[in-house]
Parts: structure tokens; C-alpha cells; sequence
């Protein structure tokens, strides 16, 4: 066992009340819910590989209250969004303006798929949308959070054809990497798009977690997604085609925009004017 994990555990023990003179063992804490420690050994060995465990990030810094009085923290049982906020202010941020999280920016109770009008699976209707219930707390897969947590809920066509398209092919390539590669295609490329941002002479990776932001306008897809690999054309024959949409672009665009119709006519009509 390493000295982190040691550390956790020992962080863990002292926020759930076990503080010196207490009786050996676990006790129910104040909140009222009984402490299991197989759930506390299976979370910090999900920890334990994680992100958070390799940048320091341990137990205290997600369940314990940062309160400005540092003898008034108290332990959080249930972290939500605003602990997530602490280090991930623009993920957060970005997750309250998506319909995921709309609802908890105006203070009501999650969203949950019972609520939703796309198809649900019905084991999945009262799951509440938090940033936990994408990639867990612990282990903070976001390959798992990439797809496997959207079809968790999703049973609308569109979603599950995914499975059976090219860019199903792309992300299965390298599902095994700790965060999917730039060169795979998940629900989350496109629906939760990445971009680098500078800082000095390094760069940092954000995600915009508002999963409405590249729906409508179509256009919006365009730009932010589909042209960081395919042409202007190729993306708008593909993201205007409904039936192409529903199969999740299983096949290239037989879809022909008169639009580029026209521009090349135009081009013509420019250079063949040109040359005289």
C-alpha cells in the first residue's frame, strides 16, 4: 500500500468521526447513514488509479466543507457540483447552461430521464444528472463517460446507432487509453467538444459540458466538430441530412446542398472571366 493511499485512508478515517478515543470500528456517522467499509475500500481503490490520486487530489479535498473558518469544515457526505467547481470551474460552469444541468443552475431538484422528451431506458428514468452520474467521483473515467454513460440513459435512434458506425470503429481503436485520443470519435466529441486553450508556453484541454450548445443550429456542429475532420462540404451534406443523423452517420452524405452548387458555378463564371 503507498504512502498516498495511506494517506487518503487515514484522511478518511479522521472526516468520518473516528478521531482519537473512539472505540475501534466503523460507527454511523451524523448524518444518519451507516459507514460500509466495502464501499469505502472499493472507492479508494477506484481512486487509487485515478487522475485525482496522481495530481494529490485526495478524500478531504472533495468531502470536506472548505468553509473560510478552517475549524468549522465539516465532512460532505454528498459532494455535488460546487465541490466539482473548486478545480473544474469551466467544466462545471459550461454543465449548468446544458440541459443536463439546467435545472440546478435555477435551484431545482437534477434532471432526471423520466423528465426528458428523446427515448430513456426505463432502469434509467430516475437517475439524477449530476456531474457524478457522467464519470464517477472516484474513478473519473471519461472513457466510460465518453459513451458508455450516455447510452446508460439515451435509447433514442440517433444514440444507438452508434454502435454500428465509423466512429464507433475510431473510439473502440483506443477505449483502452485513460481519456479518449484526439483521433477517436465518441458521443462526447461531438456533443461535449474540447478545445486547447494557450497558456504560456503550454496549453491546457477544456470541455464545454453544455451538451446543448452544438444542436441548434446545425451549423454550430459544422464549426466546432465536423470540420476538425471533414471539409466544409462533406460536414454540411452529412449534418443536414436527417436520415443520415438518425443512423449517427453510418455511411458518407448522399445528401447535395445546391448551396456549393452554386459557389463553384460562381467560381467558374470568375475564373473563366479572368482568363479572358
Amino acid at each position: 500500500m503507498n504512502r498516498r493511499l495511506i494517506s487518503s485512508l487515514i484522511t478518511l478515517w479522521l472526516l468520518l468521526g473516528l478521531m482519537a478515543g473512539s472505540t475501534v470500528g466503523w460507527v454511523t456517522p451524523a448524518w444518519g447513514d451507516a459507514v460500509d467499509q466495502a464501499v469505502v475500500d472499493e472507492s479508494t481503490q477506484l481512486w487509487q488509479g485515478s487522475a485525482h490520486a496522481l495530481n494529490d487530489v485526495n478524500c478531504s479535498s472533495c468531502h470536506q466543507n472548505d468553509a473560510a473558518d478552517s475549524a468549522t469544515k465539516t465532512f460532505v457526505a454528498h459532494p455535488d457540483q460546487e465541490s466539482c467547481r473548486s478545480c473544474h470551474e469551466q467544466a462545471v460552469d459550461t454543465f449548468l447552461l446544458g440541459k443536463h444541468g439546467i435545472r440546478l443552475r435555477e435551484g431545482e431538484t437534477p434532471l432526471t430521464p423520466a423528465l426528458a422528451r428523446l427515448p430513456m431506458k426505463a432502469e434509467a428514468h430516475d437517475l439524477q444528472m449530476t456531474c457524478a452520474t457522467c464519470h464517477d467521483a472516484h474513478a473519473v473515467n471519461t472513457v466510460q463517460a465518453a459513451v458508455d454513460s450516455c447510452l446508460t440513459c439515451h435509447n433514442d435512434s440517433h444514440s444507438l446507432n452508434y454502435e454500428n458506425s465509423r466512429h464507433a470503429e475510431l473510439f473502440a481503436a483506443d477505449r483502452t487509453l485513460p481519456r479518449p485520443s484526439g483521433s477517436s470519435v465518441s458521443c462526447a466529441t461531438c456533443h461535449l467538444p474540447r478545445h486547447e486553450l494557450k497558456k504560456g508556453d503550454s496549453s491546457i484541454t477544456l470541455v464545454n459540458n453544455n451538451n446543448t450548445y452544438t444542436l441548434l443550429p446545425r451549423d454550430r456542429m459544422v464549426k466546432e466538430v465536423c470540420m476538425n475532420c471533414h471539409g466544409v462540404e462533406y460536414s454540411y451534406n452529412s449534418i443536414f441530412d436527417d436520415d443520415l443523423v438518425e443512423a449517427n452517420f453510418d455511411q458518407p452524405p448522399s445528401l447535395s446542398l445546391e448551396t456549393f452548387d452554386l459557389v463553384r458555378t460562381l467560381e467558374e463564371k470568375r475564373t473563366d472571366s479572368g482568363s479572358e
